[in-house]
């Protein structure tokens, strides 16, 4: 099975002061603003390739968790993950430097040990880990709960 997923974006301007809108083929995101502000300064009213991203692998990691845990028998009551996409400078320019994701799971019947089994290798195999092997640090921090 393959499928082509899509987004569009839209931009006005120059780099700093231009403007820019980002849809999704779902709806998710319609025309959702992002610029040098939302993206440098910490500007809340729009959006940022990197909060995108993050949001991208924290829920690809989830949903392979939920798959490996389905896989070896067990069905979790919660999982909540988050993710920290870094971006910093590099020489003239920026490059995504780390990603930390944390990832908290309620789940019967299973001891730590095979649960940070799975979860490795949830985010080892997830295609979005895979499709950012060129970042230098990604790691994850996986608790269970009890």
């Amino acid at each position: 099975m393959a499928a082509d997923k899509h987004a569009s974006v839209h931009w006005e301007g120059a780099g700093k002061a231009g403007k820019g809108q980002i849809s999704t083929e779902t709806g998710a995101l319609k025309d959702y603003p992002y610029g040098y502000a939302s993206r440098f300064e910490d500007d809340k009213r729009g959006t940022n390739p990197e909060e995108i991203l993050a949001a991208a692998h924290a829920g690809c990691l989830t949903m392979a968790l939920a798959f490996a845990l389905e896989g070896a028998g067990f069905t979790a009551d919660a999982i909540d993950t988050k993710a920290a996409v870094r971006l910093a400078r590099d020489g003239a320019g920026f490059k995504i430097d780390r990603i930390q994701l944390e990832l908290e799971a309620t789940i019967p019947g299973i001891d730590d040990a095979k649960f940070q089994e799975l979860a490795a290798g949830a985010k080892a195999g997830c295609p979005l880990s895979k499709a950012l092997a060129s970042v230098p640090e990604i790691t994850l921090k996986a608790k269970l709960r009890s």
